[in-house]
C-alpha cells in the first residue's frame, strides 16, 4: 500500500500527537525531550527501510520515494534531532508550552519531509503551510513583545508569499491544464513553443513561483521578514528557520523547476537568468546589510540572505546547465549540508551564551574566549564555514557549487560571489576578534548543558569532517541528486 511509503512521516504526526497527550499527565517535563528524540530516530530507521522501494511514485504520483526525497528526509531529521537536544535548556523559557514546542518542531519536519517529495502542486501547498504554520506558531513562543511582532510580521508576510505562489500555480495548470509536474512538463513540450512569448501566462506564472518560493528561501527582494523574526524568535526556532525552511524550499524548487521546466532550453534559461540577477541581489545586498548589525542574530539574518544568493548560483547553473549533468542540482544539496552544520553550530553556541549574558548584542561578546573557550572556538569554527575558508565545509561547498557555474560559463557570476565572500569576512570576523580580542566584562564562566555541548560538537565535527574529507558527502550528495521523473 502507499501508506508504506509514508512511514517516517506517519511517525512524526503521531510522535508529535503524542508528546501533545503526554504533557497533560507527566511532571517531568525532559521526557518529552526524549520522546521526541524516540519519534525522529523511529523515522529515520523507517527512512532507511524504504532504501528498497526508491524510484517509486505513491498516491497516484502525488509524492516521489527516490534518492531525492531520501537525501532530505535524513537532512530534516538531523536538522530537527540537533535542534531539539540544543533546546533542552532554552525550553524553560516557556515552561508551560514545552509539549507544543516539540510537537511544532515535529510537525514542521513532517512539513519538510513532505515538501521534498511532492511531485504535484496541490501536494506542494499542502505541505509547504505544514511547515510554514507550524513555524508562525514556534516563533512568537517567547510571547515578549519583539517575539509576538516578529511571528506576526512572519505571518502576514507569509500569508502574501502563499497567495502569490498560489496564482502562479493557477496561471501553470491554466496554461497546461495539469498539476502533477510530469504532465505539466509533457504538456509544455508537447506545446512545441518556438518562442515563450508566445505564452505570457506561463512566463508570469513562473516569474510568480520563483516570487513564492523566494520568500521561503529568504531570497532578494522577498526577503523583508527575515532580520525582524531572526531578533524576536526564541534562538532554537531560529537556527531551525534558518536551515530548515531554506533547504525545504530548495528541494521543492530543484525537483519542480528540473522536472517541469527544464524543457523547451529556452525556458529554462530565462529562468536560469532569473536566478543568477537575484543571486547577484541576495549577496551583494545581504552581505552590506549585514555589515552594519550589532545584534549577533539579525546579523546571521542578513547573513542567511547572502547564503541564499550563493544558493542561487546553483539553481542558475541547474537552468543553463544540460539536463543529464547533476553538477548543478548535487552542488546545491552539498551546499545545503554544509550550511545546516554551520548555521545550526552557530546558533547553538548563541543560546548558550545568550543565556548566560542575557544579550545577542555583538559587544556583549567581548572576551568570551576566555569565559567559555570551548563555546568559542565552535562559534569560530562554524562562522569560518559561513565565510568558506579552509579547512571547513563552506569552502568546499562554495568551491563544489562555484566550479559547477565556470564549467556551465558563468564566470562572471562566480567572481562576484567571490567578492561577496572576502566582503563577509568583515561581519563575521568582528564576531571572532570581539570574542578572542576584546576585554571581558567578567571573567565569570558560561555554562551549558551536557544535551548542548552534545549537539555543538556534532555540528562543528560535522563542518571540519566535510571540510577535510569531503568525498563521502560529495558522492551522497551526486548520488541524490538523481531525481526521479515521473
Amino acid at each position: 500500500m502507499d501508506f508504506t511509503l509514508l512511514t517516517p512521516e506517519l511517525t512524526l504526526l503521531v510522535t508529535a500527537i503524542a508528546v501533545i497527550l503526554l504533557d497533560l499527565f507527566i511532571s517531568r517535563k525532559g521526557f518529552l525531550t526524549v520522546v521526541s528524540l524516540l519519534g525522529l530516530a523511529i523515522a529515520t530507521v523507517f527512512t532507511f527501510g524504504l532504501r528498497d522501494d526508491l524510484s517509486q511514485a505513491a498516491f497516484s504520483k502525488m509524492l516521489a520515494v527516490d534518492n531525492f526525497a531520501f537525501f532530505f528526509k535524513l537532512l530534516f531529521i538531523g536538522i530537527a534531532a540537533m535542534v531539539i537536544i540544543a533546546s533542552t535548556d532554552y525550553v524553560s523559557k516557556f515552561k508551560n508550552f514545552r509539549g507544543e514546542y516539540h510537537a511544532l518542531i515535529l510537525i514542521a519536519t513532517l512539513g519538510m519531509m513532505l515538501m521534498a517529495a511532492t511531485t504535484e502542486l496541490i501536494t506542494v501547498y499542502v505541505s509547504l503551510e505544514v511547515a510554514s504554520i507550524s513555524l508562525y506558531a514556534l516563533s512568537g513562543f517567547l510571547k515578549d513583545g519583539k517575539s509576538s511582532e516578529s511571528a506576526v510580521k512572519y505571518m502576514i508576510l507569509g500569508a502574501v508569499s502563499s497567495a502569490v505562489l498560489l496564482y502562479g500555480m493557477a496561471l501553470v495548470f491554466g496554461v497546461t491544464g495539469k498539476t502533477q509536474i510530469g504532465e505539466i512538463a509533457a504538456s509544455i513540450q508537447l506545446s512545441g513553443y518556438s518562442n515563450l512569448l508566445d505564452n505570457p501566462a506561463l512566463i508570469m506564472g513562473i516569474v510568480l513561483l520563483v516570487a513564492g518560493f523566494g520568500f521561503k528561501i529568504a531570497a532578494i527582494p522577498f526577503q523583508m521578514w527575515v532580520p525582524d523574526v531572526y531578533e524576536g524568535a526564541p534562538t532554537p526556532v531560529v537556527g531551525f528557520l534558518s536551515v530548515g525552511s531554506k533547504a525545504a524550499g530548495f528541494a521543492i524548487i530543484v525537483r519542480l523547476f528540473f522536472t517541469a521546466f527544464e524543457f523547451p532550453e529556452s525556458l529554462s534559461l530565462d529562468w536560469g537568468a532569473i536566478y543568477a540577477v537575484l543571486a547577484i541581489a541576495g549577496m551583494i545586498i545581504g552581505n552590506a546589510s549585514a555589515i552594519a548589525q550589532s545584534n549577533i542574530k539579525r546579523l546571521l539574518g542578513y547573513s542567511s540572505i547572502a547564503q541564499a544568493g550563493y544558493l542561487l548560483v546553483g539553481l542558475a547553473t541547474l537552468g543553463i546547465a544540460p539536463a543529464n549533468e547533476v553538477i548543478g542540482r548535487s552542488s546545491i544539496l552539498f551546499f545545503l549540508i554544509s550550511y545546516a552544520l554551520a548555521n545550526l553550530g552557530a546558533f547553538v553556541a548563541i543560546i548558550a551564551i545568550s543565556n548566560k549574558i542575557e544579550s545577542d548584542e555583538i559587544k556583549d561578546y567581548a572576551g568570551i574566549g576566555k569565559r567559555a573557550p570551548v563555546l568559542a572556538l565552535c562559534l569560530t569554527v562554524c562562522l569560518i564555514s559561513l565565510i568558506g575558508m579552509l579547512p571547513t565545509a563552506g569552502f568546499m561547498a562554495k568551491f563544489y557549487i562555484f566550479n559547477g557555474a565556470v564549467q556551465n560559463g558563468l564566470l562572471w557570476l562566480v567572481i562576484i560571489a567571490v567578492l561577496n565572500s572576502v566582503i563577509s569576512a568583515f561581519y563575521y570576523l568582528r564576531v571572532v576578534k570581539a570574542m578572542w580580542f576584546n576585554e571581558p566584562a567578567s571573567l565569570e564562566k558560561v555554562p551549558s548543558s551536557g544535551a548542548l555541548r552534545f549537539s555543538l560538537l556534532i555540528t562543528t565535527l560535522g563542518v571540519l569532517f566535510m571540510g577535510i574529507v569531503p568525498n563521502l558527502l560529495l558522492t551522497f550528495a551526486e548520488w541524490a541528486a538523481r531525481i526521479l521523473r515521473f
